[in-house]
């Protein structure tokens, strides 16, 4: 895969803080139309669980976003959350979304 552009890194490196801050098995950043960012990690409570990716998307939608312009998750895992993705597609249906390990390692895009 090839090198991200800086907009699509600095979607790495906030999904990889979002990820360490608190531990979490999955960090996610996306970018509205805007410009703006949004970050967040997986939540599991006994009464709430959500993606680090469904979060991210989350903080967009309530910011007033309307459109996703590219996505980021960070994980251990290799398989990035169908519901996640759903998400972002609601919202964009062509929006890139890349894969990074733990590193920020490149893995793919969805």
């Amino acid at each position: 895969m090839t090198e991200l552009d800086a907009e699509d890194g600095k979607l790495v490196t906030l999904a990889r803080s979002a990820r360490a801050r608190i531990g979490a098995p999955e960090g996610a950043a996306v970018r509205d139309g805007d410009g703006r960012t949004y970050a967040a990690a997986t939540v599991a409570l006994p009464s709430l669980s959500l993606s680090a990716l469904q979060g991210a998307v989350a903080q967009a939608v309530a910011a007033g976003a309307a459109k996703i312009e590219a996505a980021v998750v960070v994980t251990e895992g290799s398989v990035v959350d169908a519901a996640g993705l759903a998400a972002v597609h609601d919202l964009s249906p062509a929006a890139p979304l890349y894969v990074a390990d733990p590193s920020g390692a490149l893995l793919g895009s969805a």
